[in-house]
């Protein structure tokens, strides 16, 4: 929609004179797409001066879209700067991107490394003292239950049987304990991370279980490819579309 003045040369009179960019450039396009629609009808072009309307038109809809696309940077452009400003002025404290980290997060890495080497070392003193601890618990069972087959018709060798296996009882609890404190409050988290070893096995593997996702990607690869001038790739049909301009 081209605007122009009023016979008073006040442009600020005519008509649409007091709506903002957006306004304009809305009501541009919304005129322009109610006329795509009429003539998107379902009836093919039959004339040569149908073709050039149409062209016309839709040289019209791609400028306004231009225009609304400039008109959406100026806007969004002090929220952009504004973002990056704020962005940039954290990093250096909080940042974690591939281009940096900031001090927080090195000073974390450094310090959770050292926390963790001390705590595991702790744990795996813990895990031997458990370890030891069940040995001779099941050491303490095993004499109790020797006691007790030995003592048979002998109720003082049954007696002292039974002390060996309240002896065994209290080396169990006591085992209980170490491995429960061998495996909580140790400040550790066990994480685990994928490291590719066999890519056949693991194209086999999520062709499998998860092959739309897959296809996607495959797909992508090869959209990719296209874009860059390839016109052969094995297991696509390159297909040559011819589209408005």
């Amino acid at each position: 929609m081209t605007a122009t003045l009023s016979t008073t040369g006040n442009d600020r009179i005519r008509p649409g004179g007091n709506l903002s960019p957006f306004d304009e450039i809305a009501l541009e396009i919304e005129d322009l797409y109610g006329e795509a629609r009429n003539w998107c009808d379902g009836e093919a072009l039959a004339s040569e001066d149908q073709h050039e309307a149409v062209s016309t038109l839709y040289d019209a809809l791609h400028e306004a879209g231009k225009k609304a696309e400039a008109l959406r940077v100026e806007e969004v452009k002090p929220l952009d700067e504004a973002k990056a400003a704020i962005q940039a002025k954290y990093h250096p404290l909080i940042g974690n991107t591939k281009s940096g980290k900031g001090k927080v997060v090195l000073g974390k890495d450094a310090l959770g490394a050292l926390l963790a080497a001390w705590r595991a070392e702790v744990a795996r003193q813990k895990e031997a003292a458990a370890l030891k601890a069940r040995i001779e618990a099941e050491e303490e069972r095993r004499k109790a239950e020797e006691a007790i087959r030995a003592s048979a018709g002998d109720l003082e060798a049954r007696e002292r049987a039974e002390e060996q296996l309240a002896l065994a009882k209290e080396a169990d609890a006591f085992a209980n304990r170490q491995e429960k404190r061998a495996t909580t409050g140790n400040g550790l988290r066990t994480v685990y991370r994928a490291e590719l070893n066999d890519l056949n096995a693991a194209i086999k593997h999520y062709w499998s279980t998860d092959r739309a996702e897959f296809e996607g990607l495959v797909c992508d690869l090869a959209a990719r490819d296209v874009r860059a001038g390839k016109r052969s790739i094995p297991g696509f049909t390159v297909i040559e579309e011819k589209r408005a301009i």
